[in-house]
């Protein structure tokens, strides 16, 4: 069985459509959903809060290499958040979709 993962990251608002758009027409993702998020965070010595786009990227785990390496080139953080999350079960359907649609 093929292993798929979802892989988080967030980003601002004004980058969150150009950056699912991208990884999704590369074929590195089958899909990206987008949900708004307010984060507190330390960065730099100090405590943050902002608001940001939270993305759910769904790939496969032969994909994740050259995925982590296409967001941290596009994404327009310093350290972006990049968290892989292996798919313990799913639809089998949905699945299905999931291999075929990601560009191995």
């Amino acid at each position: 069985m093929i292993e798929c993962l979802v892989v988080l990251t967030t980003c601002p608002e004004a980058d969150a459509d150009r950056i699912a758009r991208e990884l999704v027409e590369s074929g590195l993702a089958a899909c990206v959903s987008r949900q708004t998020v307010r984060s507190t965070y330390r960065w730099q010595g100090a405590v943050q809060d902002e608001p940001e786009v939270l993305l759910s990227i769904k790939t496969l785990t032969a994909r994740y290499p050259d995925l982590e390496m296409r967001l941290k080139s596009i994404h327009p953080y310093e350290v972006p958040e990049i968290l892989a999350l292996p798919v313990a079960a799913g639809s089998e359907a949905y699945l299905s979709w999931l291999t075929q649609a990601v560009s191995v």
